[in-house]
């Protein structure tokens, strides 16, 4: 390895170089739109154990180990989502991780490419702030990402980003409840959907998807160099 690219190795990992704007970025920006795209459209199958609340009957019957096994797990629908989103802002850092939401915000204004559709009206969708608040979120990582990426680092910023994502949904949630003057039964199933057990795996795999944006961008770096 030659002392130029093992300098621009060290100075891209601890100084956050940032990716220069040339036609191959804003392609790849376009890319990782489609990326999210596909991302929104992906269901992962997941299984997990549950404790559901007839739990202390159920074992005074009379059921096999199988079948006591097989009650206490559950499968779970996991759109990765979110996931991809801190892997574009690891990826291609925090102006053009806001670039691609905005993109894809713009996309859908006109074209079915959010999860129930798309248009001018999904504005007043229960799940709509979740997208708004990638925004947010993303600057929040990518000005951290700037620093040192160690994995207690990574894991706090998959932390609070997934937090700042799951709050602000939930605040644009009720704020379109409110206007709709929706039941608060129908807000709270809308709010279980879409933060009961997704936030844990939101966590998990945004974790999982900033260290392999930072990989990636460290090989992207050097090529555009």
């Amino acid at each position: 390895m030659s002392k130029r690219v093992a300098k621009q190795i060290n100075s891209f990992k601890y100084k956050g170089e940032p990716i220069r704007i040339t036609l191959g970025t804003l392609i790849l920006t376009c890319l990782c739109i489609l990326l999210i795209i596909m991302a929104t459209f992906t269901q992962i199958t997941l299984k997990h154990p549950y404790l559901p609340l007839d739990t202390l009957t159920y074992l005074s019957q009379d059921v096999s180990e199988y079948d006591i096994i097989h009650h206490f797990i559950t499968s779970y629908k996991y759109i990765p989502q979110t996931p991809v989103v801190f892997f574009i802002v690891a990826l291609m850092g925090r102006k053009f991780g806001i670039l691609s939401i905005l993109g894809y915000i713009a996309l859908g204004m006109f074209f079915p490419v959010f999860a129930l559709g798309g248009g001018v009206n999904y504005l007043f969708e229960y799940g709509f702030g979740y997208i708004l608040a990638f925004i947010p979120a993303i600057f929040f990582a990518g000005t951290l990402l700037k620093g040192r990426t160690d994995f207690l680092r990574i894991c706090l910023i998959a932390l609070i980003g997934v937090a700042i994502i799951h709050l602000l949904g939930v605040l644009y949630m009720l704020f379109v409840a409110t206007l709709r003057h929706a039941s608060m039964d129908l807000v709270m199933s809308w709010i279980v959907s879409q933060s009961g057990i997704q936030v844990i795996y939101d966590i998990f795999f945004s974790v999982l998807g900033i260290y392999l944006g930072r990989q990636a961008r460290k090989l992207l770096w050097i090529i555009m160099c």
